[in-house]
């Protein structure tokens, strides 16, 4: 490699400077409690009798306080009379395994002793109809044959399409409880018709299967919970949508655009299903999508704990490290990217030894007409945006946009995690 550095040896690196940006961002204050009033204004509860066996379908995302509202769903539905378990709603992540997917649920905290329900996982499923197209239309077995099923998930725009409802409770019907093979068959046409298929599909699971209502979680621009809104499943085709609105209201952004170069210190199937958020970055990885910043190069320095070793997203990167590099275990992400027939985010990008080097080739490589000037920003993850790293060249642009508060002075770029 030593040509490689030479080449690269005598790239400026310029001094980041420290900022905060402030969103409009309301929060729940007490979680707990925002959970069982929601349940208790939507008057779902008389849905479960007593003995009923209730499955509650949890996903892989990394949601704020997600174990928290499990545990209240779960004590909601004691209350009723009913007895709950947990079913991972994930479709093919978690390698696609059984185990795999209950090691997901307790990266994220959601395990039997947290939420005081046990959790059945496994990967076999039902088909329950087909579209008029001939795709099948599969759920969890074990939920299929349970007496009730309520779903909890996040409400908040996909990351590879565009539509009425995106990512939430009626994609989570549709592909996270279908499993791997209920995900196989939504992506099967691609990322152009699955506005369609999401919806189409969930309302067939809806009129088969004993699905209640559903826990929607918004988040705001600092990845907390902003809203928790309790929905009779009847009503998701018609309420979904109007939540999804306010979701992308509440989206945190960059605030400087264009860009040369951007640094994601961590990437991660916890973080997003493309591993970084490419309504973040403005990367896609499908043209059935758009927005966010223009960006020249994206360097990305790590894989975050809980993705254990899922690169998912990689692809989507200029740059990274032989670290992250050794870091991959390739099988979990070949596994999302035959599920969703995207196989562009599991390309590896180029790898150099250390981080220094990755960010010295994106600035060599960003095409800026001065690189003493380059436009760089550095972010811990696609969650949080709320401190983020902006070069010297920025600091003028900061001064004079609303929302930005400059927090330290100008430093050297810290390659020490």
């Amino acid at each position: 490699m030593k040509i490689i550095n030479d080449m690269l040896k005598h790239i400026p690196i310029p001094k980041m400077v420290k900022v905060r940006q402030h969103f409009y961002a309301p929060e729940i204050s007490n979680v707990p409690e925002a959970v069982r009033q929601s349940i208790k204004e939507a008057d779902v509860l008389e849905r479960i009798s007593p003995g009923d066996q209730v499955a509650i379908a949890v996903g892989s995302r990394g949601i704020a306080d997600i174990p928290t509202i499990v545990r209240e769903v779960v004590s909601a539905v004691k209350q009723a009379g009913g007895n709950a378990f947990i079913v991972p709603a994930m479709g093919s992540h978690g390698g696609a395994t059984a185990e795999g997917q209950k090691e997901v649920l307790a990266h994220l905290g959601v395990t039997e002793e947290f939420v005081r329900a046990p959790i059945r996982s496994n990967m076999d499923v039902v088909e329950v109809g087909r579209l008029e197209n001939g795709l099948p239309v599969y759920i969890d077995k074990l939920a299929y044959e349970a007496d009730k099923i309520i779903v909890v998930n996040r409400v908040k725009p996909h990351t590879a399409f565009r539509g009425p409802v995106e990512s939430g409770l009626m994609k989570m019907i549709t592909i996270g409880l279908g499993k791997q093979k209920g995900a196989e068959a939504a992506h099967q046409y691609s990322f152009k018709y699955m506005a369609r298929h999401v919806v189409d599909m969930a309302k067939i699971v809806i009129q088969k299967a004993p699905i209640i209502f559903g826990v929607a979680v918004l988040e705001n621009a600092y990845d907390r919970p902003a809203k928790i809104v309790t929905v009779p499943a009847e009503q998701f085709e018609t309420v979904e949508p109007e939540l999804l609105i306010e979701a992308k209201s509440l989206m945190p952004r960059i605030m400087f655009n264009p860009i040369d170069v951007l640094v994601v210190d961590e990437i991660g199937k916890d973080i997003s299903g493309d591993g970084m958020d490419p309504n973040i970055t403005g990367r896609y990885a499908t043209p059935y999508a758009s927005g966010g910043p223009d960006i020249a190069r994206i360097v990305v320095l790590g894989l975050s704990e809980k993705t254990d070793g899922n690169a998912n997203g990689i692809g989507l990167a200029d740059i990274t490290t032989k670290k992250v590099k050794e870091q991959i275990i390739w099988e979990k992400g070949y596994a999302n990217a035959l599920t969703s027939t995207v196989v562009s985010v599991v390309k590896l990008p180029m790898f150099l030894d250390t981080e220094e080097l990755a960010v010295k080739a994106a600035i060599k490589t960003c095409n800026a007409f001065d690189i003493k000037k380059v436009r760089m920003v550095r972010i811990k993850n696609t969650l949080a945006l709320r401190e983020i790293w902006i070069s010297e060249s920025l600091l003028d642009e900061a001064y004079r946009t609303e929302g930005i508060e400059i927090l330290s002075a100008p430093m050297a770029m810290d390659f020490s995690n």
